[in-house]
């Protein structure tokens, strides 16, 4: 199948990549899966050939050349139109063919979510980010570097807050909580003083952290008033992105989907479920809320059948295969 037949969708996250290579009646002819796509560790050369690995690994699966109609790819770590263009450039120099598209990955949540390219996305996993977007092309993002974005919350976010609360409870600067006792818990220590040792020294690898999130939470069913203030706060967080989306594309007072998406959201928390549901319906109140579990991937893939002016039945197809 040449460049007037296969279309190359691509859902690369920090810590894993999905591709999946289409027909144009959103086939799956075949797919592969790789590691994480980290340009700002590596440096974007090292990234994409390690992404063509993968891509040519589907390609085999599907029987067909890498040259393609359509790529849309969903790159982790594209935050900013300058970072798209520079692995825009970095695809286009592997000669695929077609029409390449970049866009950050959270953009393949939003598809996912919704029946044709409208609406907005909060996803919340290690990190949080929102974007938005119409059919007509335009989009509503955010920078979601980290502090000094603006940004608060994501699992990493959040574990970090019930650690801060805990120490304070511990030694007598804060007020008391029940985290002062369950996140050293966790890890089988005696005391956050024990906690912060290991964590510093090494003991525990800073990459286990995220696993405190989901202590924040069940604390928070327990009733403690901080564990349930910082619920709260990413509730009240995760609305302020999704308006002010809607907003910048004119969807605040219609009808409009804002799909939840990534670990934490996808949870199904219900205290945090609920605070959502309550503060959207003040901000946007026809607004709808839609989670996304189905894999990444599956936007990426309706994205490129979007870029392929494919029939809607395609897009049936194609979310049939990933149901």
């Amino acid at each position: 199948m040449g460049l007037n037949g296969a279309l190359l969708a691509i859902d690369a996250g920090n810590s894993k990549t999905d591709v999946a290579v289409l027909a144009p009646d959103g086939t799956v002819l075949g797919g592969a899966r790789g590691g994480g796509f980290q340009p700002p560790l590596v440096g974007v050369e090292t990234a994409v050939e390690a992404l063509a690995e993968i891509v040519g690994r589907a390609c085999e699966a599907a029987g067909v050349e890498p040259v393609f109609a359509q790529i849309a790819a969903c790159l982790a770590n594209a935050d900013l139109p300058v970072e798209e263009a520079g692995l825009k450039a970095g695809l286009e120099a592997r000669g695929w063919g077609g029409a390449v598209h970049v866009w950050n990955d959270t953009f393949a949540i939003l598809r996912a979510g919704v029946d044709e390219p409208r609406g907005v996305a909060v996803v919340c996993g290690a990190g949080i980010n929102c974007v938005g977007m119409l059919p007509d092309g335009r989009t509503a993002r955010f920078p979601a570097i980290g502090k000094i974005s603006g940004d608060w919350g994501g699992g990493g976010g959040l574990a970090d807050e019930a650690l801060w609360f805990a120490a304070r409870a511990e030694d007598g600067r804060g007020g008391p909580t029940e985290l002062a006792h369950a996140l050293p818990t966790h890890f089988g220590l005696p005391s956050m003083y024990a906690l912060i040792e290991a964590l510093h020294l090494g003991r525990i690898p800073p990459e286990r952290k995220h696993e405190l999130t989901p202590v924040l939470f069940r604390t928070s069913a327990e009733g403690d008033p901080v564990a349930r203030s910082l619920v709260d706060r990413l509730a009240d967080e995760v609305v302020a992105l999704a308006s002010v989306a809607l907003g910048r594309l004119g969807l605040l007072a219609e009808e409009a989907p804002v799909v939840l998406g990534g670990s934490v959201l996808a949870a199904r928390h219900p205290r945090l479920d609920g605070r959502i549901a309550e503060v959207l319906a003040v901000k946007a109140p026809k607004a709808r809320t839609v989670v996304v579990t189905a894999p990444p991937v599956l936007g990426a893939g309706l994205l490129a059948l979007d870029a392929a002016g494919a029939p809607p039945e395609a897009a049936a197809r194609l979310r049939a295969y990933y149901a």
